[in-house]
C-alpha cells in the first residue's frame, strides 16, 4: 500500500473540512424547514432523522479532518506518524462517506411528500447520485 504524504493529507483535510462544512450547513437548514412545517408523515419523519444524522456526521468530520490538518501542519509540536492519524482519518472518512448517504436519502425522500410520480425521480436521482458518488470516491 502506499504512504501518503504529510502534505498530501493536508490538503485532503482541508478540503473535505470545506465540503463538509457546506454541507452540513446544508443539512441543518433543511432540518429546521422541516421541523417548521406542518408535515407529519412517515416521510417527513424519515427526511428529518435522515438530516439530523447528515448534519451529525459532517460535524464529526469537520473536526477529524480539522485534527489531520493540524497534524500535518509544519511546526505541530509532537512527531506525527502514519499510526497517529489512523483514527482521526477512519472517523473522518467514514463520517464523511454518512453525510453523504444520509443527503442522498433526504434528496431521494423528498418528491415522495408531493407524489408517487416525483417520489420515483427524486429516488432515481438519488440512486444515480449515489453511484456516481461512491464510483469518484473509489
Amino acid at each position: 500500500m502506499i504512504e501518503l504524504s504529510l502534505s498530501y493529507w493536508n490538503k485532503l483535510a482541508d478540503q473535505t473540512i470545506f465540503i463538509s462544512a457546506l454541507l452540513g450547513g446544508f443539512s441543518l437548514a433543511v432540518i429546521v424547514s422541516l421541523l417548521n412545517s406542518q408535515t407529519e408523515s412517515r416521510v417527513s419523519t424519515a427526511m428529518i432523522r435522515s438530516a439530523t444524522i447528515a448534519a451529525a456526521s459532517f460535524l464529526i468530520a469537520i473536526f477529524a479532518m480539522t485534527k489531520i490538518m493540524m497534524m500535518t501542519t509544519p511546526g505541530f509540536p509532537s512527531e506525527v506518524t502514519a499510526d497517529s492519524l489512523t483514527m482521526p482519518r477512519i472517523l473522518g472518512m467514514l463520517t464523511f462517506v454518512s453525510g453523504i448517504t444520509s443527503l442522498i436519502v433526504v434528496v431521494s425522500l423528498a418528491g415522495w411528500t408531493k407524489s408517487k410520480r416525483i417520489g420515483r425521480f427524486t429516488t432515481t436521482v438519488g440512486i444515480i447520485t449515489f453511484v456516481l458518488i461512491v464510483m469518484m470516491l473509489v
